[in-house]
């Protein structure tokens, strides 16, 4: 096994809670149906006007320094109504076809 400086273990570490933190994240796991089918970023810049870092750190509940985060609820919020704006979206281009 190699050996790893004070430096990396620290690193391993930190990435081991990063990647717990993402798996465990309630608001990816609900929508894992259509995770897939969506562009984040451009979700996140039209529906919150922020970048696609910042909305993939809420969505993968970490917040920017890698601790645990997530939406706030009012972000939620936004988020479920962006959501159901979409869907709306999506159903009127349908009906056009």
């Amino acid at each position: 096994m190699p050996e790893f400086t004070k430096r990396e273990l620290e690193l391993l570490k930190k990435a081991e809670a990063y990647a717990k933190i993402v798996k465990d994240s309630k608001v990816r796991q609900k929508l894992q149906d259509i995770d897939l089918s969506l562009n984040w970023g451009q979700f996140a810049r039209h529906y919150f006007s922020k970048s696609a870092s910042w909305f993939y750190n809420k969505f993968n509940g970490i917040d920017g320094n890698g601790g645990e985060g997530g939406f706030t609820p009012e972000e939620l919020q936004q988020f479920k109504g962006a959501l159901c704006d979409l869907a709306d979206r999506i159903r009127r281009a349908a009906d056009t076809l």
